[in-house]
């Protein structure tokens, strides 16, 4: 039975999202020879989850690996994506599909950040971890949940050697204690850390992520990563993530005519 991964993104009207988000599913069909892998959208880009599914479902294929393109489990990962799935495999007989485990949190992403800071400019060597600080910038989330796992991340990335990791977010609703990217900044500074730097922990550039780095040129920030885009830790989480769903049990199994 043929069986495809379908890799659904959020959407920018910003044209650099869609391209690195094809970026990265391609680099993932490097990785894997032989393996179906699509894109879809849930707004602004196309195509949509809907007009994929068909695609694929019209090419022969009867087996889906759905996996939400995002860092964090929050609105989207649990309401949008279930939705819009649900909706649309209503539609195609005998098609089942799997949805995979978002991206985060996992090592590769931790080693894909690192990776960025240091194609900046950043050295990563014990010294110059003991003397930066950092700040962890998501694009942010009203949902508990997902901001928790920020905050986890950062304590987690801060026993490697940093002298500090501070958690900020683009936009959402905070607890008390956390901030914006030029807020992050400036309390690191202002606890006498020599060497601040900003690791976006954002997929693919936008709106949100521009906001992160406004906030740290505002601020004066001494590094400021790009976005984790298509990195090869990506494209192997993303693999990982299939291999994982493809080997469970059906999310949503085949309906029969």
């Amino acid at each position: 039975m043929s069986r495809a991964l379908l890799v659904i993104a959020h959407g920018s009207r910003d044209p650099r999202h869609a391209a690195t988000v094809h970026a990265l599913v391609g680099r993932a069909r490097s990785l894997r020879p032989g393996l179906r892998a699509e894109t879809a959208f849930l707004d602004f880009n196309g195509p949509t989850v809907s007009q994929a599914l068909a695609s694929l479902y019209l090419s022969g294929v009867r087996e889906v690996v759905a996996l939400p393109l995002l860092l964090t489990r929050a609105f989207h990962a649990k309401a949008d994506i279930p939705a819009v799935l649900s909706e649309a495999t209503g539609r195609l007989s005998g098609l089942s599909v799997r949805v995979a485990a978002v991206l985060g949190p996992s090592p590769l992403l931790v080693t894909a950040l690192e990776r960025r800071l240091g194609e900046a400019g950043l050295g990563l060597t014990p010294a110059e971890r003991a003397r930066t600080g950092v700040v962890l910038a998501s694009a942010g989330s009203s949902d508990p949940e997902a901001i928790a796992v920020i905050a986890e991340i950062a304590r987690e990335w801060r026993h490697t050697g940093w002298c500090a990791v501070r958690p900020a977010f683009a936009s959402g609703t905070s607890p008390t204690g956390f901030s914006r990217t030029e807020d992050a900044v400036r309390a690191l500074r202002a606890e006498g850390v020599r060497r601040v730097a900003v690791a976006p922990y954002v997929i693919a550039p936008g709106r949100l992520p521009d906001r992160i780095a406004a906030g740290a040129a505002e601020s004066g920030a001494d590094v400021v990563a790009e976005v984790l885009g298509a990195a090869p830790e990506l494209a192997r989480l993303l693999l990982r993530r299939y291999d994982t769903a493809a080997a469970a049990a059906p999310t949503l199994p085949a309906l029969t005519a």
